[in-house]
């Protein structure tokens, strides 16, 4: 399994957000938030949003906890990256 989290550093309702991500597939993401109880409202078309309460379970789960720079280039060399040009497009349909 090739399930990665970066450190809970974005504020978004009061609170701090990480990513968590695959770099294999979505279905082994939506399988693996399933699991660990993750709403899947938190998919966020390459990556889950997970509050930072969730941050070390996720990692004793089995998440490989990497920095930010880590976890975007594996999500691109994976090919599962949506770009902010992709997000915008999608947004415009």
């Amino acid at each position: 399994m090739a399930i990665l989290i970066d450190d809970p550093r974005w504020p978004a309702h009061g609170r701090l957000w990480a990513h968590l991500v695959s770099d294999r597939s979505t279905d082994e993401l939506h399988v693996f938030a399933q699991a660990n109880g993750i709403p899947r409202r938190g998919f966020d078309l390459d990556h889950y949003d997970v509050p930072e309460e969730a941050h070390a379970r996720l990692i004793a789960a089995g998440a490989e906890h990497v920095d930010g720079h880590e976890l975007v280039r594996r999500l691109i060399a994976s090919g599962l990256r949506v770009t902010a040009r992709e997000r915008r497009e999608r947004d415009l349909r």
